[in-house]
């Protein structure tokens, strides 16, 4: 399989760090960001790149050379003006005869790409995008999905958006060699041109069934502008990007929703009542900076006694991951049970009135988590505000937390915020 890295732009947002360089090749702790993005390739195998150069693009083959010295196979294609993130597929459409990658040169990423693979091949995908949840999703492309993970909306920042789920576009796309046959495509690799990935290739795939969405909570990010530089350095010198890779075992925090998140008010049914707790983000994000995913294990049977709809429980867990975004915060994955065990509501969805074995106390949620995000549980935390919350964490073999203003003693905390504070660095 092979890489190809759009590496060509000029970076204007980002001049103030080093605007002698390309922006692929601005330094992160001594090495320049395109290093990272061959190091992790490599490690899983893919050693064939090819690199899209155009401002300064000699300093890149300079550094670089045909990639032998980096146990590496480079090509170049150079851009004689600009293309946009695309226009450079029509010159590489003969080198291209296998599924590859096409990445932003700009990004830090440590991704276990095996995953992403199987899921696009599993769809059939023409192209698959990685998205992930992350700290400004107001000011990114937020992509909707179907529970298949076809991408059926796109939300750009420019939109009117209102309560959407923090999945972020994160620069990574897995196409199929198809795209260059495709019939809605192939017009625009006739001939090199000024291609947008976006705007002409991405977003006409909308609800075709063609583009999927492959989503994780391993580490991306964008080092465009000064201040995500600075962030991006200080998490490679504390190991971040690696050790949320997820072919490496994860610890969490798994958390309850309300009374723990957002106010409780009993059966939460209307979606203007979800209101956050006083310092939840800044909680949330100290529960990352220590080395934990954030995930959300919840009891909803108001589903079950017809009270909520599907859709109406997502808006409300939308609205939850918009407000927490707005703070610099999101949540690593959502899981909810939606069946109640007792029977004689008037109005209720009679398939699901079972016992189950996802309801909390059972751990069913807890093991989903623990499959798909590889989630050592023994190192890992459930808080709630309440026994049953407890009981999970211990039936799940976890260390537990509650949160209550009424008890003292260990690990008995008055908010999701002293519990953070209080929380040991994953070492």
């Amino acid at each position: 399989m092979k890489a190809v890295i759009m590496a060509g732009g000029r970076g204007t947002r980002i001049a103030s760090i080093n605007s002698a360089i390309p922006k692929p090749m601005i330094p992160v702790l001594g090495k320049p960001v395109l290093e990272y993005q061959t190091e992790n390739l490599k490690q899983q195998g893919i050693t064939d790149i090819i690199m899209v150069c155009g401002h300064l693009k000699e300093k890149i083959v300079e550094y670089f050379g045909d990639g032998k010295n980096f146990g590496l196979n480079i090509e170049y294609v150079f851009e004689n003006e600009p293309l946009g993130t695309a226009g450079a597929l029509s010159m590489l459409k003969d080198k291209l005869d296998e599924d590859f990658f096409l990445i932003n040169g700009d990004i830090i990423f440590d991704v276990d790409f095996s995953g992403m693979i199987a899921f696009h091949r599993s769809h059939n995908a023409l192209i698959t995008i990685l998205t992930h949840p992350n700290s400004h999703p107001y000011d990114s492309s937020l992509i909707e999905a179907d529970k298949s993970g076809m991408v059926v909306c796109w939300h750009t920042k420019e939109d009117n958006r209102g309560w959407l789920k923090n999945s972020v576009n994160a620069g990574i796309h897995l196409l199929s060699e198809r795209v260059f046959s495709d019939d809605a495509l192939s017009p625009l690799f006739s001939e090199a041109r000024f291609l947008d990935l976006d705007r002409d290739i991405l977003r006409p795939l909308v609800n075709t069934g063609k583009l999927f969405s492959y989503h994780s909570p391993e580490y991306v990010m964008d080092m465009g502008i000064p201040e995500r530089y600075n962030t991006v350095s200080e998490d490679i010198a504390a190991g971040r990007p690696q050790k949320r890779n997820l072919k490496n075992s994860q610890k969490a925090v798994f958390l309850d929703r309300d009374g723990t998140i957002n106010k409780y008010v009993g059966f939460l049914k209307n979606i203007d009542d979800f209101e956050l707790i006083e310092n939840t983000a800044k909680a949330i994000n100290l529960i990352h900076s220590k080395g934990y995913l954030t995930v959300v294990i919840t009891n909803q049977p108001v589903v079950a006694r017809g009270e909520v709809t599907f859709k109406q429980l997502e808006m409300i867990h939308n609205k939850m991951e918009t407000l927490l975004g707005r703070e610099g915060a999101y949540i690593d994955g959502i899981y909810y049970c939606p069946h109640h065990p007792d029977k004689g509501f008037e109005g209720e969805v009679p398939e699901l009135k079972m016992q189950c074995s996802c309801r909390k106390p059972n751990i069913g949620l807890v093991e989903k988590a623990k499959s798909d995000l590889n989630i050592d549980l023994a190192g890992s935390w459930f808080v709630g505000d309440s026994q049953v919350d407890v009981l999970t964490g211990e039936n799940a073999g976890c260390r537990t937390a509650l949160l209550s203003s009424e008890e003292n003693g260990e690990n008995i905390y008055t908010s999701l915020y002293d519990f953070a504070v209080d929380l040991e660095e994953n070492k």
